[in-house]
């Protein structure tokens, strides 16, 4: 098969701001943007680009698509996010859930997720 995920798109009301948000929150950086669209890269090209999309459509309801992150320090990656901008949602967990569910500046869930595989 000729196909790979190229890019995840995400509507959000503010590019800028989205931008601001995930390039940091991913160590990406800007390969392209405008006030309308932004492409973000993985500097060391292992994994697929995350674009920005401007959306002036309010959003209604939890996404249709959401990312999930992962990392070896659930804790320390939930507070370092929220210093970026994103907030914990009320969520109602399973016993033993190994996710929190936040919402960046632009109102997009995703999930951060205990896991014991790192990444250099």
């Amino acid at each position: 098969m000729g196909l790979y995920i190229g890019s995840t798109v995400i509507n959000t009301p503010d590019v800028a701001r989205g931008v601001a948000f995930w390039t940091a929150a991913l160590g990406y950086v800007v390969r392209h943007a405008s006030d309308d669209f932004a492409v973000l890269t993985d500097p060391r090209r292992r994994w697929s680009n995350v674009s920005l999309q401007r959306s002036l459509e309010p959003k209604h309801g939890p996404n249709r698509l959401h990312l999930d992150l992962y990392t070896a320090d659930q804790p320390g990656e939930v507070t370092r996010l929220t210093g970026l901008g994103a907030r914990r949602i009320p969520w109602e967990y399973e016993e033993g859930h190994d996710h929190i569910v936040m919402v960046d500046p632009g109102g997009n869930e995703f999930c951060v997720i205990q896991s014991d595989q790192t990444q250099d």
